[in-house]
């Protein structure tokens, strides 16, 4: 048995609802504006209107973006006085978005040809 097969025996295969809750959350994520908002989101909470400003969107557009975050469990919201505003409650969420993006912005920013270590 070679490195790599030995390596992932050790780890059992998550459940089919799992792969399945993940894949719907990775495919809402498929979307630039909803990830451009979880991004946002990441950093910090905010309501519609500061969200619509900061991703460049219609705010009816953001708002039908934030429902279905919402409705998969990616986003919470709460009531502030007349303001809905939004926040990501998972930090593990918060980690993947964080990193995924980020490490891809840094990429854009190397010269060409310098992605060391990146097989």
């Amino acid at each position: 048995m070679n490195a790599v097969a030995a390596q992932t025996d050790r780890f059992e295969d998550p459940p089919a609802e799992v792969l399945a809750e993940a894949a719907a959350a990775f495919g809402l994520l498929a979307s630039a504006a909803r990830l451009h908002i979880m991004w946002v989101l990441s950093r910090g909470e905010s309501d519609v209107t500061h969200l619509a400003d900061r991703v460049g969107g219609a705010l009816p557009a953001v708002s039908q973006h934030l429902s279905k975050l919402r409705l998969a469990g990616l986003v919470r919201s709460r009531r502030e006085g007349r303001r809905q505003v939004y926040y990501v409650d998972d930090p593990d969420v918060v980690t993947v978005v964080r990193r995924m993006v980020g490490q891809l912005a840094a990429r854009t920013e190397e010269p060409p040809g310098v992605r060391v270590g990146r097989g």
